[in-house]
């Protein structure tokens, strides 16, 4: 990740844009490359916001303690926007496509983390999760920006 940094009357300004593809489709934790570009960005408080720009995956925070979390919020998702050709009128790239953009309206395609003496402030069980929703993973730009110290 290549970052753009510009100090500004002791504000910072650090910019970067990740790119991560998941191994399968579902929840993925990206927490270490994240806290990673903050430490190698030198971040020492501020907000961290993450965008993803895609609309057929998102981002999450949420627990990264226990597995199950994680698989029972797949499982949910995957019942409330079923996989089947003959619900949706869209299916330009194939069954997975819409259950796939509403997985990501439903979801948030953006974060806001907050930066204090140069950690992320998350809570103790959280991680952040890129949220693959299409079958076959690709490529997905996750665009990172920062202000503050």
């Amino acid at each position: 990740m290549d970052a753009v940094t510009s100090p500004q009357n002791s504000k910072m300004f650090a910019q970067a844009r990740h790119t991560v593809t998941a191994p399968r489709q579902g929840l993925y934790e990206i927490t270490g490359e994240i806290k990673d570009w903050a430490e190698a960005n030198s971040l020492s408080a501020g907000l961290l916001t993450l965008f993803i720009r895609h609309t057929s995956a998102s981002l999450l925070i949420q627990e990264n303690e226990d597995f199950d979390v994680v698989r029972d919020l797949e499982d949910f998702f995957a019942a409330q926007a079923p996989e089947d050709i003959k619900l949706y009128r869209h299916d330009a790239e194939g069954p997975d496509d819409m259950p796939a953009h509403i997985k990501g309206a439903l979801t948030q395609t953006n974060l806001a983390v907050p930066v204090f003496e140069g950690e992320l402030l998350l809570g103790r069980y959280q991680g952040i999760f890129l949220f693959e929703h299409r079958r076959k993973p690709r490529p997905r730009e996750i665009v990172l920006h920062f202000e503050g110290q």
